[in-house]
C-alpha cells in the first residue's frame, strides 16, 4: 500500500546531508539501508540541537525499536539532501518521528518514513520517562495533523 507523498511544508526542522561515495551500491544509487542512517542522523540532530540532548553524557539514551521507509525516488552520490523531521507522537518514554528526505529544490519527498525511539536508562536499559524540559522543547516540532 503506497501512502501519499510527503511535502516539504510538513516539516519545521531540516538537516542537510552530503551523500558519500560509499553510499552508492553497485546499481549506482544510494543503498536502501543508508536511508535509515540519514533518518537516524537527522532525528538525533533535532534532539541535540533543540532538546539539549547529549548522547555521550545523558543518563538516558534512545533506542530505535521500530522503523520504516517508503522509497519514492532514487538518490545517488553526489547529492546534497535535506532530511525533514517532525514529531508524530510524544509518549511517556518514546518519540515517534515522521521523517522525509528531499532532494535540494524539490517539494516532494524522495523517501519518507518514521521511526520510534524508546528512552531507557543508560546503565540499566530500563524504560525511563522523557523529561518535561525535553517534551517542551520538542512540542514545537509536533506534526500539524497530530
Amino acid at each position: 500500500m503506497k501512502i501519499a507523498i510527503k511535502q516539504r511544508q510538513d516539516y519545521a526542522f531540516f538537516l542537510p546531508i552530503q551523500t558519500r561515495w560509499a553510499d552508492n551500491d553497485m546499481f549506482g544509487h544510494v543503498n536502501n539501508v543508508t536511508y535509515y542512517s540519514y533518518f537516524d542522523t537527522a532525528a538525533n540532530a533535532l534532539l541535540i540541537q533543540h532538546a539539549g540532548f547529549d548522547p555521550k553524557q545523558s543518563p538516558m539514551i534512545g533506542l530505535v525499536v521500530n522503523s520504516n521507509c517508503q522509497f519514492n525516488q532514487e538518490l545517488s552520490y553526489p547529492e546534497v539532501i535535506e532530511v525533514g523531521v517532525a514529531i508524530e507522537r510524544i509518549g511517556r518514554s518514546s518519540l515517534t518521528y515522521d521523517l522525509a528526505i528531499f532532494k535540494q529544490g524539490q517539494t516532494e519527498a524522495a523517501a519518507q518514513g518514521n521511526f520510534v525511539h524508546v528512552f531507557v536508562e543508560r546503565e540499566t536499559r530500563k524504560s525511563t520517562s522523557i523529561p518535561f524540559e525535553m517534551r517542551g522543547a520538542l512540542a514545537q516540532f509536533l506534526s500539524a495533523d497530530k
